[in-house]
């Protein structure tokens, strides 16, 4: 088998419903239904896909990557995604990477990459290198060796990034090692508005405490996430009132709680965000990103 084959067997006899491995920072997902789009978040990952194909739709950008390619997100982003063309027979299978900063921050600073001027987007998609899939083949193999993972598993995630760091989208990644990036600037404005997307707030505010001059937050916020700041706050509350419509019937009740003064309002963003007034969209669960 070729080394996407060889990946394909290992994700579909490892993957766990709840994504989990036992190395740590690994996931491998297996999802047999395609269904509409769904919400969830990004988090910081890698992502490579060995069969199948979704589409992510960040604000107005729409991200499609297959089998062969991945996807690397580097701040935590509220997206809406979906599998097409999979089947019980055909599943989606992927393994992801948990990014770390503090990981990258290290390679940074013993090894000599070349800083990227400009911000790049929060998210990307590439095709693999070959020298990257045989990586990553090599790091699901060692879900069968449990003994030899506790030692290779850090060396082989250690190549994964510096894979990635030096590969096509390398500046996406490079500045989640770097503290004085534009993106960990943004990164403390998206953890404020995560925290309190209920609370209404001035730009100017967010932007004081990102750092920046309100001029060069909202460029590069919107650079980074697809949105801007009042656009991403919208997106976090939508995305909260499906969680708590899940086990709240009440939806002017939920329409209150995560920051709406109008329920007709909310119900109305709601409808446009996910397809189905809140009455009907209750029970639907978001599905994980990766």
């Amino acid at each position: 088998m070729d080394g996407v084959d060889e990946l394909r067997a290992l994700l579909a006899k490892h993957a766990r419903p709840d994504l989990t491995t036992p190395i740590e920072d690994v996931l491998v997902s297996r999802t047999t239904l395609g269904g509409p789009p769904t919400p969830s978040t990004t988090g910081t990952i890698l992502a490579f896909v060995a069969q199948g194909r979704k589409r992510i739709a960040l604000g107005d950008r729409v991200y499609d990557y297959r089998a062969g390619q991945y996807l690397v997100a580097s701040i935590d982003l509220p997206i809406t995604g979906n599998y097409v063309g999979i089947s019980p027979s055909e599943p989606a299978l992927g393994i992801g990477l948990v990014l770390r900063p503090e990981a990258v921050a290290e390679l940074l600073l013993n090894n000599d990459v070349p800083a990227t001027p400009g911000t790049p987007e929060g998210l990307a998609v590439s095709d693999a290198t070959p020298e990257l899939i045989d990586a990553v083949t090599r790091l699901a193999r060692l879900l069968d060796q449990p003994r030899d993972a506790r030692a290779l598993a850090p060396l082989i995630k250690r190549e994964i990034l510096w894979r990635v760091l030096t590969g096509e989208q390398g500046a996406v990644v490079r500045q989640l090692g770097s503290r004085d990036s534009s993106l960990s600037h943004i990164a403390r404005a998206v953890s404020w508005i995560r925290e309190n997307f209920a609370e209404s707030f001035k730009v100017e505010n967010v932007a004081r405490i990102a750092g920046m001059s309100e001029s060069a937050f909202y460029r590069n916020f919107q650079a980074v996430t697809a949105m801007s700041p009042i656009q991403f706050q919208k997106q976090i509350r939508l995305q909260e009132a499906r969680l708590l419509l899940a086990t709240n019937r009440d939806v002017t009740a939920v329409s209150h709680r995560v920051g709406y003064d109008s329920p007709s309002q909310f119900s109305r963003e709601y409808r446009r965000q996910f397809g189905a007034p809140p009455s009907r969209d209750a029970l639907l669960r978001p599905e994980p990103a990766l």
